[in-house]
């Protein structure tokens, strides 16, 4: 009992759809995917009648409860949109319909969100390795607690205007955080605007020496002995991400070649153009892998932080954006990098740009340190209403 509700096997309150229909070949279908951990049901696609395996396919209604067999346990349910009324489904995805005078689906979509709900499907989940699956029948005796209806809609109403105020503070930090991205973008795009119309601009192999990584030819190491090596996963803007440095073996003659030295600036190969960040020999040996070049400044020339904020201008202005090749994922090729201009003025103007533009940073840094916490706030906060919400305290 919760709250003095009863616990209700679902199998008393849910009654499995059968509706289930012969494909037309001529005919496009929608067809409904569920996330994982609660974060809903979606369209997977449109597809024709003449693509699908097999003739029948389930039909599915708006507020219907959908699960996924194999990923029941980690949170892929939840009730079908209004969008995707008529949907098909496969019998991957059971589907019930709550009964009307007990169950409120809006009530039981909330409530499979809970880590309990989660826990109880994955009891009920059986099977070996990579073949877990819902069992139906274990699924139907989980029990859940029971208000009359009109306790369910409070409950609901309840929890959907705290919903639509958290999602509210979440626009609130995404706006937020734009606005303080602009603010850097919108300084660098003065700094560096300003700099070619009054000096000429150079390529970047004249003024600093780049190239790409080793070539991972031999697996990982396990070795705490071998050498380390970063690759694309440890670059961030303008910071390393050093908790998962892999290892490798490889030769002295290589290991000279791929060494990384202090003021290296490494920039992404794919992924996010101009990603990159400045490496200071924190981890003694380390050497980096073909995903990344490596671009090493004449340092009597030019700083390292300097090149670093004119790689992200290029990459903020779009300078980079032709750079890419017939993949699926854009490339960034060491031609492409040598040959992009930059402007250098004087030493001692680089330092007073460094500082400016690192000062607007760390004028930021305790508003962006305040909004990861918040950000974490706010992800706790729902799970917590809807703890307290199914144990009648809400």
């Amino acid at each position: 009992m919760t709250h003095g509700w009863p616990l209700v096997p679902l199998g008393e309150i849910l009654d499995k759809s059968n509706e289930w229909v012969v494909l037309d070949p001529q005919t496009e279908y929608k067809e409904v995917t569920v996330r994982l951990w609660g974060r809903g049901v979606i369209l997977r696609g449109v597809i024709s009648g003449s693509q699908v395996a097999g003739s029948r396919r389930l039909r599915v209604h708006p507020r219907e409860f959908i699960a996924s067999r194999i990923d029941a346990r980690n949170g892929a349910f939840g009730l079908i949109p209004a969008e995707l009324d008529g949907a098909m489904v496969t019998n991957d995805f059971p589907v019930f319909v709550a009964t009307k005078d007990r169950l409120l689906p809006e009530y039981l979509g909330w409530l499979s969100k809970t880590r309990g709900f989660v826990e109880s499907c994955k009891t009920a989940s059986e099977g070996t390795t990579n073949r877990v699956r819902l069992k139906e029948d274990k699924f139907t005796r989980m029990k859940i607690p029971l208000p009359p209806l009109p306790e369910q809609r409070r409950i609901v109403a309840r929890i959907e205007r705290l919903a639509a105020k958290i999602e509210e503070a979440r626009e609130l930090r995404t706006q937020t955080n734009l606005h303080r991205e602009l603010i850097h973008v919108s300084a660098r795009h003065r700094v560096f605007s300003r700099l070619t119309q009054q000096i000429k601009t150079v390529r970047i192999d004249e003024i600093a020496d780049s190239r790409l990584g080793k070539m991972l030819s031999r697996n990982q190491s396990l070795d705490e002995k071998a050498t380390p090596y970063l690759r694309n996963a440890n670059i961030q803007w303008d910071r390393l991400d050093l908790r998962d440095v892999h290892r490798m073996e490889i030769s002295a003659d290589e290991k000279a070649t791929f060494s990384l030295l202090p003021g290296d600036i490494l920039v992404c190969e794919g992924g996010d153009i101009g990603k990159s960040a400045i490496w200071n020999a924190e981890i003694p040996g380390c050497v980096y892998q073909k995903a990344l070049h490596r671009v090493r400044v004449d340092q009597s020339i030019v700083l390292p932080r300097f090149m670093l904020h004119h790689i992200f201008w290029g990459a903020e202005q779009g300078h980079f954006a032709d750079i890419k090749t017939q993949t699926t994922i854009a490339h960034l090729t060491g031609v492409k990098l040598k040959a992009y201009h930059v402007v250098i003025p004087s030493l001692a103007e680089q330092h007073h740009i460094v500082a400016y533009l690192d000062g607007l940073q760390a004028k930021a840094n305790p508003l962006k340190a305040l909004q990861s916490r918040t950000a974490a706030d706010l992800d706790a906060l729902l799970p917590a209403i809807l703890d307290r919400a199914f144990r009648g305290e809400l």
